[in-house]
């Protein structure tokens, strides 16, 4: 039986959303991000483990716990642009994970434009604010039900 737990991993400065740079995040706090995507995952069936780090070990440890998930939202911030570790880690898991930015990366300075995560997952969404992260649980179920991986 296939799961129906999507891992929505969140890396650093993401507890500060809602003070971090409102004109680039906007006023939206990841507790609000995670209420919106408990309640979205579950009008799809799923259910959630939401998590946030500013340790690059512990996201490649949550990584490692979500290898049998239907799929994991990364947010992984900073070590978007970084770690290979996640990179491997991502690497070693099936399901879809999906990148998520809140703002358009490539928008941005010119350093934030290149992703050493893209390439191993699924799809990258950025530039929607908090929507990028419902938009991330649609692309995972969509993925599922195409292989028919949810019972």
């Amino acid at each position: 039986m296939a799961s129906s737990t999507i891992h929505i991993l969140n890396g650093p400065n993401l507890d500060r959303l809602g003070n971090r740079e409102p004109d680039v995040y906007g006023t939206v706090t990841l507790a609000d991000i995670e209420a919106q995507a408990r309640a979205h995952a579950a009008g799809q069936g799923f259910e959630v483990v939401f998590r946030q780090t500013s340790r690059e070990g512990e996201l490649v440890e949550w990584l490692h716990e979500a290898s049998d998930s239907a799929g994991v939202v990364l947010n992984a911030a900073a070590y978007t642009h970084t770690s290979i570790a996640i990179r491997d880690a991502i690497s070693l898991i099936e399901s879809p994970v999906v990148e998520v930015h809140i703002s358009n990366v490539f928008a941005r300075e010119a350093f934030r434009h290149h992703s050493t995560l893209s390439a191993v997952a699924k799809g990258v969404i950025c530039g929607f604010g908090a929507q990028s992260y419902l938009l991330a649980i649609d692309a995972i179920a969509a993925t599922a039900s195409q292989a028919g991986k949810r019972t």
